[in-house]
């Protein structure tokens, strides 16, 4: 049976609470400024880096922290009722080259910090490289102090495999994660890959995560050589 073949795919329930975010040198500057918030410049960050670095982790983190909202910038409808309170608007940079959306991002903005409140903006490229055609929206979030989270160093790399598993309720063996962060590339998104690759075969196949399986994985779904 493979992956595709399954009767049931649960969605994993991901653990965004402060203590689940692993901090290593690959995000720590990123991680002191979301807990450092209450010193912002203008009130205000941009919080940027590659899919599944940990972005709306640390949103959710920091909303907790700043007793703020977390939302999408595509599902904003009405700025003036969101800008009520602190506010981590994620997902912004796949919301540029649509000047309506733009146009309620730029209240968005001006409305929150005019109440008073702060704003962590989350995308995945720096501002610069966001091509907003709003040019007033543009020079507001190029002008923003803004923050990276890098690719994951080995620490991070291994730390980030165990949460993985965690929120899909996996235990993988201390030989299958070792040989997993081995050989995988080292990023954000080859890491969710591969977890959720094994997830769905290892429900199938009623298999635990052993060495073993974990190489099966990696050499049937990974690197393709059966």
């Amino acid at each position: 049976m493979t992956p595709d073949q399954l009767t049931f795919d649960l969605p994993s329930v991901p653990s965004l609470e402060r203590g689940d975010f692993f901090v290593s040198k690959s995000n720590q500057f990123a991680f002191k400024m979301i807990e450092d918030w209450q010193n912002w410049a203008l009130r205000k960050c941009i919080l940027f880096g590659p899919k599944s670095s940990g972005k709306t982790h640390l949103a959710h983190v920091w909303a907790k922290m700043s007793h703020g909202h977390v939302v999408s910038a595509k599902e904003i409808a009405d700025p003036e009722r969101a800008s009520d309170t602190n506010l981590a608007i994620l997902h912004v940079d796949a919301c540029v080259g649509d000047v309506e959306r733009e146009t309620v991002l730029f209240h968005l903005h001006n409305l929150t910090l005019a109440k008073g409140h702060s704003l962590l903006v989350c995308g995945e490229k720096p501002p610069p490289l966001w091509n907003i055609e709003l040019a007033d929206l543009k020079s507001r979030l190029e002008g923003s102090p803004y923050v990276k989270l890098d690719e994951p160093d080995d620490e991070l790399f291994a730390a980030l495999l165990k949460k993985l598993f965690k929120d899909r309720q996996l235990t993988p063996t201390p030989k299958a994660l070792s040989y997993v962060v081995l050989r995988l590339e080292r990023s954000y998104t080859a890491a969710a890959n591969f977890v959720d690759i094994a997830d769905r075969v290892s429900l199938a196949e009623k298999k635990q995560v052993t060495r073993s399986f974990a190489k099966q994985i990696i050499e049937e779904h990974i690197t393709g050589d059966d």
